[in-house]
C-alpha cells in the first residue's frame, strides 16, 4: 500500500509541475521586458554604426 500511495503522490506533482509549466509558457513575453530587449537592440545597433 506504500507504494502505491508514493506512486500517487509523484502522478499528482508530475501533473502539477506540467500544468504550472504549461501556464507560465502561455504567459509568454510581458511587454516591458520586450520593451527593453528592443531598446537593447537599438542602442547595438547605434554603437555597431559608430565604429
Amino acid at each position: 500500500m506504500h507504494l502505491a500511495q508514493n506512486k500517487e503522490r509523484e502522478r499528482f506533482i508530475d501533473e502539477n509541475l506540467r500544468r504550472v509549466y504549461e501556464e507560465t509558457v502561455d504567459e509568454g513575453i510581458p511587454d516591458k521586458f520586450t520593451e527593453l530587449l528592443n531598446k537593447l537592440k537599438e542602442q547595438e545597433r547605434e554603437n555597431g554604426a559608430s565604429k
